[in-house]
């Protein structure tokens, strides 16, 4: 990703400010943010995310020129601001990123916030409208026997919505 203010070199930090209640989002790269006066506030504080990832990963070699085919980040860029370019670039650098997920957050499973009561039930217009979607793909797909097995489904469904 690109500064949103000179447009030529890889974001470094996000920046927030709230002027009047409003908030206002920045993406800046280390130039552009030492001239707007963000750089020393960064480093002051001690937020230095590129370092930190630094200490995970420690030194790569420049023979590292692997890079994200989708946003065209590499690991160094990725390690140097402390977020990952996209989502594709976690199926890239996968390998690598997996052991920092692991020490930072203690899993490697997003769960979510869903309570831990059960799942939620899809009602059954969606079910239906979904497995109408499947029944048409299988029978495109020319996927005789799971179309017949649909087909089923959703007249055993639509029986009982109509008794419910």
């Amino acid at each position: 990703m690109l500064c949103e203010s000179c447009g030529k070199n890889p974001v470094i930090t996000h920046v927030k400010k709230i002027i009047n209640g409003k908030l206002t989002e920045y993406l800046l790269c280390a130039e552009c943010a030492q001239r707007l006066g963000y750089g020393n506030l960064l480093t002051e504080l001690g937020c230095n995310y590129g370092s930190l990832l630094g200490e995970f990963f420690g030194e790569f070699e420049r023979t590292d020129l692997v890079r994200c085919e989708c946003c065209g980040a590499s690991f160094n860029d990725i390690v140097r601001s402390g977020k990952v370019g996209c989502a594709e670039c976690y199926h890239t650098f996968y390998d690598r990123l997996i052991p920092l997920i692991q020490r930072v957050h203690g899993n490697t499973k997003h769960r979510g916030k869903m309570p831990c009561g059960g799942m939620i039930r899809t009602p059954p217009q969606e079910q239906l409208s979904l497995m109408r979607r499947e029944l048409r793909e299988a029978i495109r797909m020319e996927n005789f026997e799971q179309a017949a097995n649909l087909r089923d489904r959703i007249k055993e469904l639509e029986g009982g919505e109509r008794r419910g």
